[in-house]
């Protein structure tokens, strides 16, 4: 049975992830489906006991430990482990944002099999660009100078280094992940009461991908095995601020005339305001030219499906 193993399963975007991959089968030819083993610093997982193909361990990965040792035995890793971003950054909640994504690729790397037929599918973020205005960002672009481009460059060093030991490795830079969770949740009880609206001056550019989206990307990659290298995970209509806090008031039936001035961000969220304000017009560029389809191609598609209910 072909195993998975997510590391930041109990996370938006893990536990997304684990539901849909306990249900695949592992290919059309086939009834056989995934062995999914789920990882995170939670004691419980929604899914434990659900699913006969589904195992959860709990796990601080950002130290050494036996959870090493399903590392080496996966077929494909998925490294979604790392502090939660949206939290003012005090000195010390930097340090841990930091070294919960270095420490845990580090040792993820360290506990693979040298020549196993193995890929390694590790996170990053398009704050790997820094705030780049209005060029029109490919994978090929080099890193930016601030605390989360060095973050997401060194994360993504860390992940590169399991090549020495040929193992497969997909660096995937998540844009802003759309669905019910996540990012949105902070941002549509705003609208809700008629407060909602761009931040700062709206004309920064607006990475984003719908959570179903992603997942496909994520599938599409684990079934091309030649697949490794940087990939862009955003959607494939570059979108300004502005225009996503109106395509937001549509989809909830609210105004979105409230701009949160640039200045009141930065008063209250410190250097991480700084980093909400940053443009980033990003490209799939790499996803697109495999042959990857986007199911949403703009983000009132993708919201409108988001909210339907």
């Amino acid at each position: 049975m072909k195993k998975i193993l997510i590391i930041g399963a109990s996370g938006f975007v893990g536990k997304y992830l684990s539901e849909q991959l306990v249900l695949e089968r592992v290919s059309e030819r086939t009834s056989e489906k995934y062995q999914v083993i789920g990882m995170g610093t939670s004691l419980h997982h929604p899914l434990e006991g659900q699913f006969d193909n589904f195992k959860w361990i709990s796990a601080d990965t950002s130290r050494k430990g036996d959870w090493q040792n399903h590392v080496a035995v996966s077929d494909i890793v998925i490294n979604l482990a790392g502090r939660n971003i949206f939290k003012r950054w005090s000195k010390t909640y930097k340090q841990a944002i930091y070294d919960s994504r270095i420490l845990t690729t580090r040792h993820i790397v360290d506990a693979m099999e040298k020549g196993k037929p193995a890929k390694l599918m590790n996170a990053s973020a398009v704050g790997y660009y820094g705030d780049m205005g209005e060029t029109l960002l490919s994978e090929t672009d080099s890193a930016g100078s601030d605390f989360l481009a060095k973050v997401c460059n060194d994360w993504e060093s860390q992940a590169l280094a399991a090549d020495k030991k040929g193992i497969k490795v997909c660096i995937m830079r998540f844009g802003v992940v759309l669905g019910a969770q996540g990012a949105l949740s902070k941002m549509v009880p705003a609208f809700k009461f008629f407060v909602g609206g761009p931040l700062g001056s709206g004309r920064q550019w607006f990475p984003w991908i719908h959570i179903k989206d992603l997942y496909r990307a994520v599938k599409f990659l684990m079934n091309h095995p030649d697949s490794e290298g940087t990939f862009n995970f955003t959607g494939p209509s570059p979108v300004r601020q502005k225009d996503f806090a109106k395509a937001l008031g549509l989809a909830l039936n609210r105004p979105a005339f409230m701009p949160a001035p640039a200045f009141m961000i930065r008063m209250m969220m410190g250097e991480l305001g700084d980093s909400l304000l940053q443009s980033q017009k990003t490209f799939p560029g790499k996803l697109m030219e495999k042959g990857f389809e986007f199911e949403f191609q703009n983000t009132g598609e993708a919201l409108g499906d988001i909210f339907k209910k």
